[in-house]
């Protein structure tokens, strides 16, 4: 999917944050507090992103920010309505007020492999999203929390990258990987999105 053209300052910013600039990065989501949180970082342990939400409230705005200060937005994800299986999530770009695209989970489809549908600015589907074992998947419902989540992420038939949690009870954690996405077919934005989603819906089953 083609980057949006930019025409100012404010929205290279957008496009150039840290976080979309980065091929590998990690997730880490602080269960034990009031409001829930996700810090991504690079390898480093950099903070990247930040974000928090306010519990069981998916029909509100998801707002991504570059660090805790929350002083430069970054992403807005809006659930289409209430949150259920099937919800669709708008994701804009908060600098330039521009929609990036939108992510769909699969719904009943979704009950025994998760799956997510990826679709650009325009609304056309243009990859998706899947647990990589169909095997895997149908054990982790069964046997819970003990067997970690893995997905793909596909766009046009090709694989671009992956999310892999790695267990941690205290502090649930995805590894994302797009650095064989030489061509940047996915739009950063979007991967950060969904990893955000991927770890909050599906992440009811994570640890």
């Amino acid at each position: 999917m083609a980057s949006p053209v930019l025409d100012s300052s404010a929205k290279t910013a957008a496009i150039n944050a840290p976080i979309f600039q980065e091929d590998r990065f990690t997730a880490l989501q602080k269960i034990f507090s009031f409001t829930p949180q996700f810090r991504f970082c690079d390898a480093q342990g950099k903070t990247l992103a930040y974000l928090r939400k306010k519990v069981f409230s998916w029909k509100d705005q998801i707002r991504v920010f570059t660090d805790e200060t929350l002083s430069l937005e970054l992403l807005t994800i809006n659930a289409r309505k209430i949150i259920d299986w099937g919800s669709a999530f708008e994701v804009t770009d908060s600098l330039n007020h521009q929609r990036v695209g939108v992510l769909k989970r699969r719904g009943w489809r979704s009950f025994v492999r998760s799956e997510w549908l990826i679709f650009d600015a325009q609304e056309q589907q243009v990859g998706r999203i899947v647990e990589q074992s169909a095997f895997k998947a149908v054990m982790r419902r069964l046997l819970g929390d003990l067997l970690p989540q893995s997905y793909s992420f596909e766009i046009q038939g090709q694989q671009v990258g992956t999310a892999r949690q790695r267990l941690n009870f205290l502090m649930p954690r995805m590894e994302a990987d797009f650095s064989g996405d030489s061509g940047r077919l996915l739009d950063r934005r979007l991967a950060t999105a969904a990893v955000v989603l991927i770890m909050s819906i599906e992440g009811r089953q994570m640890a």
